[in-house]
């Protein structure tokens, strides 16, 4: 759903490229913008512009701002999300600060709604509590093909939160020349088509190879 907030806790890395994609595809023709904290790069590395061109995101339409602490990075998340010009915006706020209560998210959401963009709170080391979102994801890697090529990125999506329709998890793979998550394609095997989403507005597909899961063990269920 777009002009919504979108919450993704990492499994591991691979939940910074899912952010990408899936802000990528939420900005279309517009801008996105990532907000990260100064240390972020000492912490999980650099945003490379070669990286995102190679992940089939314009790195001339992607915009860094870096920021002090969670609540610097909250309010230039509410600040951007006023400007038209932006089609997404990812907030990465490491952790659980207080200052990111439900309040917080509450704002974001309003600030999302008032023009339309969407915004993607981006939580890596942080555990699961009270928020607002519309969604909430626990992005993992997927095993890559049993060949040389490792292919296109693939990961292990659980959507355990959905405010409107069904959670569940899925095994998808992020094409980069179509800028598309797709049923992942086995060596050999004929391209298949982009994946419907599951519900209307949803960017997520129907179940590949597995049935809807509970959330991951040690993950409680909140808000």
């Amino acid at each position: 759903m777009r002009g919504a907030l979108h919450e993704i806790f990492a499994g591991d890395a691979t939940a910074f490229g899912f952010a990408a994609a899936s802000a990528g595809r939420a900005a279309g023709r517009k801008r996105l913008l990532w907000i990260v904290q100064d240390y972020s790069t000492l912490e999980h590395g650099a945003i490379s512009p070669t990286g995102l061109a190679e992940f089939g995101i314009d790195p001339f339409s992607f915009l860094l701002l870096r920021v002090a602490d969670a609540t610097d990075a909250l309010r230039a998340g509410v600040d951007a999300l006023s400007c038209s010009a932006l089609g997404a915006v990812i907030v990465e706020i490491p952790g659980n600060p207080k200052i990111l209560d439900l309040v917080a998210s509450r704002r974001l959401v309003l600030a999302a709604q008032s023009k339309g963009i969407s915004v993607f709170l981006l939580r890596p080391c942080a555990e699961v509590e009270p928020s607002a979102a519309e969604t909430r994801w626990l992005i993992r890697a997927a095993p890559s093909p049993q060949e040389d090529n490792w292919g296109m990125p693939r990961f292990d999506a659980e959507l355990i939160r959905n405010r409107h329709g069904e959670t569940g998890r899925w095994t998808m793979e992020w094409c980069c020349d179509d800028g598309v998550f797709r049923d992942p394609v086995e060596p050999g095997a004929r391209k298949s088509a982009e994946l419907p989403a599951a519900h209307p507005g949803v960017m997520a597909p129907t179940p590949a190879d597995r049935p809807a899961a509970a959330a991951h063990q040690g993950w409680r269920r909140a808000g």
